[in-house]
């Protein structure tokens, strides 16, 4: 029977050992590769196997032949035990690991991840506007709670918090900054920052704590009735105001506000009786053009003096204040909002003409998703809403409005 090896190597012979494996006894080895590095390797057996495990570089600078006997003892004793030390090793190390992921992520914050999301995703964003919204709302409501926690740690109770002061209040607002948090925590849970739901999800979470909204709240504006229209537009044509020749003007348009307060004279073409207004001031990002009634086209040439600009401009230069439609509209006590009459001429449209449904959504710059949009965007649509928009015009001008001139209005005065 051969003599069991132990302490064969001397500092001697590790430091003139030539490529190869050279035990020293007990399960610990000397590794030499041709290189001439050299790494001290304890081999062990456990549950009939046979595994190496590294301890580490020997000569110069390395581990010593007395330290790598010491380090093989303390793991045969741990073999001995039942311990597999290889695998204690990749444990320690995925909790050290674990422990250290850990503590980064403590220190990433919801405000963190906010503001790296909108950074990477904003040059995509429609308009500047859009993108003020995004850092305006998550300043206002969402920080103020949660934005130096960790986005780990973000909870039901945090969103909760945020929502339900303003849920009744401020519905649409509620509803964006809901949807722009639940947007903000899938992003951290992509990126590995958390687990589990997101607390900010709608369907079948959010939604079974907090009330639905009702029609009103989800947005849509309060309209005024089609039948209405012609008699209020009678008296817009008598109030000596920038305000009111550009509220007739959306009116006439189906014009959202904000396309008809940033409206310059570049996007006008009077000869062809046009408005394009450019993709970057569309809410869907494409190019819309509007065909203008004569109507249209007379408050035009009575705003020309004012400004080379602006289509319709402030007293004190610029273009008019985005507010100023909705503040005419509260000197004349009327419960109503300036987007409402897009509802009431698509009312008017779909309930006193005979325009394809198609023919209308497309004079409101609405999306049609379905294969009829790519039949009705060829040029006889153009000319089909130019009929339609003349037909409007008429109707606008049908009662209190009939026969109205363009009132002659003084550069001091907006509503």
């Amino acid at each position: 029977m051969p003599r069991k090896l132990s302490n064969a190597l001397t500092p001697l012979a590790v430091k003139n050992a030539k490529a190869g494996r050279h035990a020293d006894g007990n399960g610990l080895h000397l590794l030499v590769k041709e290189s001439g590095a050299r790494s001290w390797v304890y081999r062990f057996m456990l549950n009939g196997k046979s595994r190496d495990i590294g301890l580490g570089a020997a000569g110069p600078g390395g581990i010593t032949l007395a330290d790598a006997r010491d380090g093989a003892t303390a793991l045969r004793l741990q073999v001995r035990a039942g311990v597999d030390p290889l695998d204690q090793r990749h444990r320690i190390a995925a909790e050290t690991l674990a422990a250290a992921q850990a503590a980064q992520i403590a220190g990433i914050t919801f405000k963190s991840v906010a503001e790296t999301y909108i950074t990477a995703n904003e040059g995509g964003w429609r308009n500047d506007k859009h993108r003020q919204q995004w850092r305006n709302t998550l300043a206002t409501y969402v920080y103020p709670v949660i934005g130096e926690l960790p986005v780990a740690n973000v909870a039901t109770a945090h969103v909760l918090q945020i929502l339900e002061p303003i849920w009744k209040e401020k519905a649409e607002t509620a509803s964006r900054v809901r949807g722009r948090m639940e947007t903000i925590l899938d992003e951290a849970k992509a990126r590995g920052y958390r687990d589990g739901e997101n607390p900010a999800r709608w369907r079948g979470h959010i939604a079974q704590i907090l009330p639905a909204r009702s029609r009103l709240q989800r947005g849509h504006h309060k309209a005024m009735p089609y039948e209405a229209i012609p008699e209020f537009v009678g008296k817009l044509r008598a109030r000596n105001a920038m305000a009111a020749l550009a509220l007739e003007f959306t009116i006439l348009t189906g014009a959202r506000s904000g396309e008809v307060i940033g409206a310059t004279r570049a996007e006008v073409d009077m000869d062809k009786a046009t408005w394009t207004i450019p993709a970057a001031r569309m809410k869907a990002g494409k190019e819309h053009r509007v065909p203008l009634s004569p109507r249209a086209l007379e408050i035009l040439k009575a705003t020309e003096t004012f400004s080379d600009d602006w289509l319709f401009p402030a007293a004190k230069g610029g273009k008019l204040s985005g507010m100023a439609m909705s503040m005419l509209l509260r000197r004349m006590n009327l419960d109503v909002t300036v987007h409402g009459f897009r509802s009431g001429f698509r009312d008017w449209a779909a309930e006193r003409t005979s325009y394809a449904h198609e023919v209308a959504e497309m004079a409101l710059a609405h999306t049609i998703e379905n294969k009829v949009e790519r039949a009705y965007r060829r040029g006889d649509l153009f000319e089909k809403r130019r009929k339609l928009m003349a037909d409007w015009a008429t109707y606008c001008a049908s009662k209190g409005a009939a026969g109205g001139e363009v009132t002659p209005i003084r550069r001091a005065e907006a509503g």
